[in-house]
């Protein structure tokens, strides 16, 4: 019969061991990084992937004007991080829409004209899918960003 002090360290090994697949991204973290148009870097250096929009890449028309609005919303502010289907990207990055004072950071890009919306069917992650879509419509509408020639 094992000693009780046996038990107690086989517990605490048992109990470490699974600790790494028991960590979670935050809800909630200062942005220390703005990548780009629809990526940043939180605390604990999570890089993370703005869900359900696309803005230009470097070397675009209006991937800088993407890039400062999107630094002007969420630059060294405290975002709230909502997740949809899929955890991370193939680059590893996590996939969430984000909120800055409860503002729709996701949104807010494509209704001032620097993102477009994936389609529906590319991707599972479409929970906001039709607001986005609303957003889109009201830039192309506007002739805002990328919709304006």
């Amino acid at each position: 019969m094992p000693s009780r002090a046996g038990a107690i360290v086989c517990l605490l090994l048992l109990v470490l061991a699974l600790l790494p697949g028991c960590s979670s991204s935050p809800e909630t973290a200062r942005v220390t990084q703005v990548v780009d148009g629809d990526t940043i870097v939180i605390e604990g250096g999570y890089h993370v992937r703005y869900i359900g929009i696309d803005t230009p890449e470097r070397e675009k028309p209006y991937y800088q004007e993407a890039r400062q609005c999107n630094q002007e919303l969420v630059a060294d502010r405290i975002v709230r991080l909502e997740a949809d289907v899929t955890e991370k990207d193939r680059y590893n990055r996590l996939l969430r829409y984000v909120y800055v004072d409860g503002l729709f950071v996701n949104a807010e890009l494509v209704r001032q004209g620097y993102a477009e919306v994936y389609p529906e069917d590319l991707f599972p992650d479409n929970k906001y899918y039709g607001l986005l879509k609303e957003a889109e419509e009201e830039a192309r509408q506007a002739r805002r960003g990328i919709w304006a020639s």
